[in-house]
């Protein structure tokens, strides 16, 4: 049975450093590059909306701490975990990825923080509630996407975030939805719910 310790590794440093030591060591430091990206997005963003700056950076430089995981053991490994595994993530295992790397963040990188682990735990799907550091990270990773193209939403996301952090939010849900999921996830679908109820 695959153990959350079959992939600790002995780093030192910074939690940066530590970051990008462990995902350039299993081959991802492209994955690296982009959490960076979204770490100083995330911190730009908290510097706008009033939240704190640097606990979005580390929740922005851990949000994709665990994409080392192979997918055929992410499953098997929330289960040693003793977590919930939703029927759509084990049709797409690549979404516990936020989950997995929230519990990285908490067991490797020694994050402690609530609000910096719930931020992580939520950054691909968010969920109903969230709160301003949910929104804020969930953005970053959208505005810092990890394609060699422009996002095609980003003008109109920019131009939503002018308004707030739920405009930004439901701006980008609503065109994700556009254009189709593999699986709807209950926590987008309950995030969407949301997002509708604060326009009423």
């Amino acid at each position: 049975m695959v153990q959350l310790t079959d992939f600790r590794l002995e780093v030192e440093g910074t939690v940066e450093q530590q970051m990008i030591a462990y995902l350039t060591y299993y081959g991802f430091s492209e994955v690296a590059n982009h959490s960076l990206a979204v770490a100083s997005e995330a911190k730009r963003l908290a510097s706008k909306f009033s939240a704190d700056p640097e606990a979005a950076y580390i929740a922005g430089l851990l949000h994709d701490s665990s994409v080392f995981i192979p997918n055929k053991e992410r499953v098997a490994l929330c289960q040693t975990l003793n977590l919930t595994v939703y029927p759509e993530e084990k049709q797409v295992p690549m979404l516990l990825h936020q989950r997995l790397s929230k519990v990285l963040a908490n067991e490797f990188f020694g994050v402690r923080d609530v609000s910096i682990l719930n931020a992580i735990e939520c950054h691909t799907t968010l969920r109903s509630s969230p709160s301003k550091m949910d929104l804020i990270v969930f953005l970053a990773d959208k505005l810092q996407w990890d394609q060699s193209y422009a996002a095609p939403y980003l003008d109109e996301l920019n131009k939503a975030l002018e308004m707030s952090l739920v405009h930004g939010a439901k701006t980008y849900i609503d065109w994700t939805l556009k254009q189709g999921v593999l699986v709807l996830h209950p926590w987008l679908r309950q995030a969407n719910q949301w997002l509708n109820q604060q326009e009423e």
